[in-house]
């Protein structure tokens, strides 16, 4: 899928060239082997996220390649040249409710991502009502495991 914004509109924080890997080939690696697992697979669903929990029961190639495209999907809707700053709003007022106050949330979500070995993410998600920090390793996502992702950090290497 396309970007939402333009490959140098996040500079000098992350540079075109490093999108252009980042999405250009590394996630389009997972897309295309994705789809070819796919063919076989004799799966259907109606979305990408139904999709995902599909491919978790049955694990292998294919939710590893299906799982890292929809983390990287839900990733590039996390980033934006205007964003930063302290939210506001309800998911401001669930942060303090569940971290105390946002520079908690930010020491908790910043220790999940560097406390995450290797290839992983770190995400803020909903989880019964309440917001909580999960990390993941590779494909896996909070969303098989019956919570809603709200914000994503990719914490490789290259990230």
């Amino acid at each position: 899928p396309a970007l939402p914004f333009a490959k140098d509109a996040l500079a000098p924080h992350m540079s075109a060239e490093t999108l252009d890997f980042h999405h250009g080939k590394h996630h389009n690696a997972y897309v295309t082997k994705g789809n070819e697992l796919l063919a076989d697979a004799g799966l259907s669903a109606d979305n990408l996220e139904d999709l995902v929990k599909e491919a978790k029961k049955t694990g292998g190639a294919l939710f590893n390649n299906v799982g890292q495209h929809y983390n990287h999907s839900f990733f590039w809707s996390c980033l934006s040249p205007n964003g930063g700053g302290a939210p506001t709003g309800d998911i401001a007022a669930r942060i303090d409710a569940d971290f105390g106050s946002y520079d908690d949330f930010k020491k908790e979500f910043v220790a999940g991502g560097v406390g995450q070995f290797g290839s992983g993410w770190v995400w803020l998600a909903a989880d019964g009502g309440k917001l909580k920090i999960v990390k993941t390793a590779n494909a896996d996502t909070p969303l098989t495991e019956g919570m809603t992702p709200i914000l994503v950090c990719d914490v490789w290497e290259h990230a």
